[in-house]
């Protein structure tokens, strides 16, 4: 009860500027094992006097450059990229066989987007064409030349992914698949040994690109896409897969000239159930330098009422960012290293009738979407608030705003929610805010502008 008490401070502080006031509730279980997650050295003796970053991390969807014309050099123009601590690329896959992979195989992986993708220099980070014979072009060139240009800035290779999570149970049911699947990763993304694609790719080819690895294995010991397999020994499983993560990164640290820590993470989910099926929170929490907490998707248009997708508080049984990170300290996360995911998207329905706000509302669909029904970038939502026709409304008490013209409604979080989110993670004590996804986000950055500008310092 007294933590919710204090958050409840950190919502009405956000607007009186008392942001740097905050101090990290009671109760916030401390980091029982590497210190401060957010600046880990290879030794895992990062100091408190060292006051560490809070985390920014952005995820960068391989498919965005595609439709969305998203490119790498979008988060450079926009500014984006000099506010993010790090970029998890989305997604890597996992094979039938138990091994990190890549290729050109239709919905199963695209080689095309990651490395063999030519970029003229109108399209390129440094401004300089890709040549013909160059063996790391796509997106993974583009990060590397995004990363020399901001140095700090870390690159994680995101494997599985709610359509790419299938083969996750399979691969991490005994020893021996635990260690070949970790060591097909390290060795594809770490130490760079991409197939060789015509002049692209080949030993070392990506070799320094991606500073570590996160796990986004939806869900284990629980149901997640319709394919994925699932068992209840998924639980013990993953704990055992993250630690052999851990200790293969750390092996393959210590062969490196310069003094390195490859950082692991994960995507966590919000439900309860979920956590207490798939989760020995304790145990993962030692061998994980963050996690990234599942803040959205709380209702969606698969439901035939309308309801809030991302609200910092909500009433008791509702899903809310609140009640993920509360449920995460109580089963012994520090909280350090808890990142709070905010959604760069709207979840939206339409045929809403019962007047009002909208809200609490029964719905006949899924609102039309630019990319899928239900679905809708901020950068689209914004448009749709700037043009007067849908009115915006606010739950100041919940910390979360919807759109409604009356017909259709869409859940989102715009630039005052997250100001109101961010000042709730430096007044728990957290490890920073995660985005999903930075293609959602305005050409001028918007969005991470409003996160950067509480949570840009030091903790």
């Amino acid at each position: 009860m007294r933590r919710r008490t204090l958050s409840r401070l950190s919502v009405a502080a956000v607007s009186l500027g008392l942001v740097a006031t905050l101090a990290p509730s009671a109760g916030a279980t401390p980091d029982r094992q590497h210190g401060p997650a957010a600046e880990h050295t290879a030794t895992h003796a990062t100091s408190h006097a060292a006051k560490p970053a809070y985390k920014r991390v952005g995820y960068f969807t391989q498919w965005g450059v595609y439709g969305r014309n998203f490119q790498v050099k979008d988060l450079d123009t926009s500014g984006a990229a000099a506010k993010l601590t790090h970029i998890n690329y989305a997604f890597g896959n996992v094979s039938a066989d138990g091994k990190c992979f890549t290729g050109n195989v239709p919905g199963e992986a695209d080689a095309w987007a990651d490395y063999v993708r030519p970029l003229d220099a109108a399209g390129s980070v440094d401004g300089v064409a890709d040549t013909a014979d160059q063996p790391l072009a796509g997106n993974f060139n583009q990060l590397r030349e995004l990363k020399a240009k901001h140095p700090g800035l870390k690159v994680m290779i995101s494997l599985g992914g709610w359509s790419w999570s299938t083969h996750f149970s399979d691969a991490a049911r005994t020893p021996a698949s635990r260690k070949a699947l970790v060591a097909s990763c390290v060795d594809l993304y770490l130490k760079g040994n991409l197939p060789a694609d015509g002049a692209r790719g080949g030993a070392g080819a990506a070799k320094g690109l991606f500073d570590g690895i996160d796990i986004d294995w939806e869900w284990p010991g629980s149901a997640g896409d319709t394919d994925t397999v699932y068992r209840p020994e998924d639980k013990q499983n993953f704990t055992a897969l993250v630690r052999e993560f851990r200790t293969q990164l750390d092996a393959y640290a210590r062969t490196q000239k310069k003094r390195t820590h490859y950082e692991l993470s994960a995507f966590v989910p919000t439900a309860p159930a979920k956590i207490d099926a798939g989760f020995e929170v304790r145990k993962i929490m030692r061998d994980f330098d963050f996690v990234n907490l599942q803040g959205y998707d709380f209702h969606g248009s698969w439901e035939t009422t309308t309801a809030q997708q991302s609200a910092l508080f909500a009433a008791r049984g509702d899903f809310s960012v609140d009640q993920t990170v509360n449920d995460w300290l109580r089963r012994g996360a520090p909280a350090r290293k808890l990142v709070v995911g905010m959604p760069f998207y709207g979840q939206g329905w339409t045929g809403v009738t019962g007047g009002g706000t909208g809200l609490g509302k029964p719905a006949t669909g899924a609102a039309p979407g630019t990319w899928a029904a239900g679905s809708e970038d901020y950068k689209a939502l914004k448009k749709l608030a700037d043009s007067g026709a849908y009115t915006v409304h606010r739950d100041r008490k919940g910390g979360h705003a919807w759109l409604f013209d009356g017909t259709t409604l869409w859940t989102y979080d715009d630039p005052q929610v997250l100001r109101t989110k961010s000042a709730y993670v430096r007044a728990k004590g957290l490890g920073g805010a995660m985005f999903w996804s930075l293609d959602g986000d305005t050409a001028d950055g918007q969005l991470i502008g409003a996160v950067h500008g509480v949570l840009g310092g030091h903790r």
